[in-house]
């Protein structure tokens, strides 16, 4: 674990790979949430790294890029596999610890805040899915 006196803040897509690939190794790590990365998305983990990378490159670092529905693929997980706010609880904890871990600074609060906002908004929309 780095320094964290040592700690630079994220800067550039180098960093956000090195985020999303220590992320994706804790989740898919933690037995109570890898499932719905093994066997529901049966996610190819080398395809979708770039695919987050280029998402929060446009998010925290402004270079856009990223033209999926993020949204909509996670109503259609839920349609195969109820994504609970237990789940979502999981992700952002990994989520968070991995920043604070590698990463210290404004874009590393910043990404922990879109983050934790991206998590309230899917569950709003899947909860709303799930009463219609």
């Amino acid at each position: 674990m780095p320094n964290k006196e040592m700690m630079q803040d994220i800067q550039n897509q180098n960093d956000l790979y090195l985020l999303v690939d220590e992320f994706y190794k804790k989740l898919l790590a933690d037995n109570s949430i890898s499932y719905i990365f093994t066997d529901v998305v049966k996610i190819k983990i080398e395809e979708h790294l770039p695919i987050l990378v280029t998402f929060w490159s446009q998010a925290i670092l402004g270079t856009g890029g990223y033209t999926k529905n993020l949204t909509q693929i996670h109503l259609d997980i839920n349609t195969k596999e109820q994504l609970t706010p237990e789940l979502f609880k999981i992700w952002l904890n990994h989520f968070y610890n991995t920043v604070d871990e590698n990463f210290k600074g404004q874009k590393a609060e910043q990404i922990k805040t879109q983050a934790l906002s991206i998590a309230t908004v899917m569950q709003i929309k899947i909860a709303q899915q799930n009463t219609n």
